[in-house]
């Protein structure tokens, strides 16, 4: 087995970056890519309630996904920040600590939304055929939420190590088995949108076992933590993943909204902003990666007291993110007639599959300086203005601009409303960020709320 080590605290830090941000997008984007197929074979069924049912699940599905990735998130800084200090042991025992407890959440977490989902697909603007539909889609795939924390955590613990090849690895075998049991199920068998759910359950089953399996064969494996190390391990991943699962759940709450907006022009906007909601992983995938990606390379550097690689990582991150955003906004540019030939949208679909192969592309840059700005902030000990940025863009920078765009330019302006909340908080964070590593630079390390746990665990766990 490979010895665990630090590897970000040496070499350029822009490339640590983009092959960090690359790979873990390649199984991520692999990941909405079936996601986007899925919408493919829905939209073929010539079934406007379906596409719709989609778009109202989807938005529950990123609240439930929401909670796997702020356990993901205290999973991956803590295991960054042992391996930064020179503490593998430290590192393997919040490894497994994380796991167990996102397996415990996720469960009592899945089965509180399972209970409402009716009220919560209602809550999203769902009625009639719709809403039974979007509830049987849901009742399947929720009570999966266990599986993938398991993945989501796996992953991340993988990254902190720096092999994002084999947490790339994982999501790519889940993506394939979705991607071969879509068609089978939906047309082969008839099963329509219950085929699209069996096939995300079994696709997330394989996620959480190819996430584990590297960790034994490559990097030490896991502690068997009894009751003690659990108890002591508790609170240093909840003061990092209590505030990162609500800064995550903000990002749901803000699409909710959304959602609620374009219900009030009908079908076919519905169906328009899920065929968005499925493009906008595929084509920024890279995007939404880069926040995982660079939080392990922040994480053992702020472990090591590098502050000077700290900010020429920040700085690293929103380069690349800048670069990115343009190439691809010239790619949708560029397909946006086939884009909308592959889905024959018409009327306000089409209107807004054309506003996102657009301007619409390039106001994501400001939603990627809050991804590098949350990576900052969970990974120095500040995953509380990673919370206060969140919630205040989804919230402040949402509703307003969202109601008032709809009223003045229709289901567009829902978009349009949207993207300008992103411009105002992305420029609060960059300052926010500023500030943090200003008051930092030069100075050691500071222990953490949860430093002295962590240090009783590795204790423990070196005692057994």
């Amino acid at each position: 087995m490979a010895e665990a080590r630090a590897v970000f605290l040496e070499g350029n830090l822009f490339r640590h970056i983009t092959v960090m941000a690359l790979t873990s997008s390649v199984g991520l984007m692999a990941v909405f890519a079936v996601d986007f197929i899925d919408m493919v074979f829905i939209a073929m069924l010539g079934n406007a309630e379906l596409a719709a049912a989609v778009g109202y699940a989807g938005a529950i599905l990123f609240f439930t996904t929401s909670f796997g990735i702020g356990m993901a998130i205290a999973a991956g800084a803590l295991v960054a920040r042992a391996l930064g200090q020179g503490d593998p042991d430290l590192a393997r025992a919040q490894a497994a600590a994380a796991l167990v407890w996102g397996v415990v959440f996720g469960g009592i977490f899945a089965a509180a939304v399972w209970l409402n989902l009716e009220a919560l697909a209602s809550l999203m603007g769902a009625t009639g055929e719709t809403l039974d539909l979007a509830v049987l889609y849901l009742q399947i795939i929720v009570p999966s939420l266990p599986f993938l924390i398991v993945g989501m955590v796996g992953g991340a613990i993988l990254r902190a190590h720096g092999d994002a090849r084999r947490a790339m690895m994982a999501t790519i075998w889940g993506a394939l088995v979705n991607a071969a049991l879509d068609p089978v199920l939906i047309f082969g068998l008839g099963l329509d949108l219950t085929g699209a759910a069996l096939a995300s359950v079994a696709a997330r089953l394989v996620i959480a076992g190819t996430a584990l399996i590297p960790i034994f064969r490559h990097h030490g494996g896991l502690v068997r933590p009894g009751i003690p190390e659990l108890s002591v391990a508790l609170r240093p991943i909840v003061t990092i993943a209590a505030p990162a699962i609500l800064t995550q759940l903000a990002t749901p709450l803000g699409q909710a909204v959304v959602t609620r907006a374009m219900a009030s022009f009908g079908e076919a906007a519905v169906a328009g902003m899920a065929i968005v909601g499925r493009m906008t992983p595929v084509a920024f995938g890279v995007i939404f990666a880069l926040s995982g990606a660079i939080g392990p390379v922040i994480g053992q550097n702020f472990g090591a007291g590098r502050m000077d690689r700290v900010r020429q990582a920040w700085r690293d991150g929103l380069l690349f993110c800048g670069l990115f955003i343009l190439g691809v906004t010239a790619i949708l540019f560029a397909l946006r007639g086939p884009i909308i030939a592959l889905f024959g949208a018409e009327g306000v679909t089409r209107d807004l599959i054309v506003l996102f192969c657009g301007p619409l592309a390039l106001a994501f840059f400001f939603n990627g300086v809050i991804f590098v700005a949350n990576a900052a902030f969970n990974n120095m000990g500040h995953p509380f203005r990673s919370t206060l940025v969140n919630w205040g863009r989804h919230t402040l920078g949402t509703v307003p601009f969202v109601l008032a765009g709809g009223a003045l330019f229709g289901a567009p302006g829902v978009l349009i409303g949207q993207a300008m909340g992103g411009v105002i908080f992305a420029g609060v964070a960059a300052v926010m960020v500023h500030r943090m590593m200003v008051k930092k630079s030069g100075t050691p390390v500071p222990q953490g709320p949860f430093d002295r746990q962590a240090r009783l665990m590795s204790l423990m766990h070196r005692r057994r």
